[in-house]
């Protein structure tokens, strides 16, 4: 038991080496409008995250999704504002796992989303013993 709680906890902590898939799309109105299989790219170095930006402007909203570096989406996220009417950009990155930019809202940081799966990892290794 213990080798196999060892074995989840190595694949999630090490790369797999493997490339990520992102969903793509440019403006589009809703996620449905992103999100089929025709809409998928597997990202090539540099481009190691996938990013979304949730573009508003009244009742109108641009939903755009991509394969990026990690600095530059982390460099958007950090510009984006929305104002008190909610107007203007949202942008979120994620690369914990493929076509993690399913969802066009608001999404957990990636390292937020490793430490629930490293405090997870941790609880099943101390209930084994």
């Amino acid at each position: 038991m213990k080798m196999l709680l060892s074995f989840v906890l190595l694949s999630v902590l090490v790369p797999s080496g493997l490339s990520l898939s992102c969903y793509v799309c440019n403006s589009v109105p809703t996620n449905e409008d992103c999100n089929g299989s025709n809409n998928t790219q597997m990202c090539l170095a540099p481009l190691d995250i996938c990013m979304t930006v949730v573009d508003i402007a009244g009742t109108k909203k641009a939903i755009s999704k991509s394969c990026a570096s990690k600095a530059t989406c982390n460099g958007a996220a950090g510009s984006a504002s929305v104002d008190s009417n909610g107007n203007g950009n949202t942008v979120n990155c994620c690369n914990i796992f493929n076509l993690c930019n399913f969802s066009g809202a608001e999404s957990m940081h990636t390292h937020t989303t490793l430490l629930l799966l490293l405090l997870t990892a941790a609880a099943l290794l101390l209930l084994s013993h």
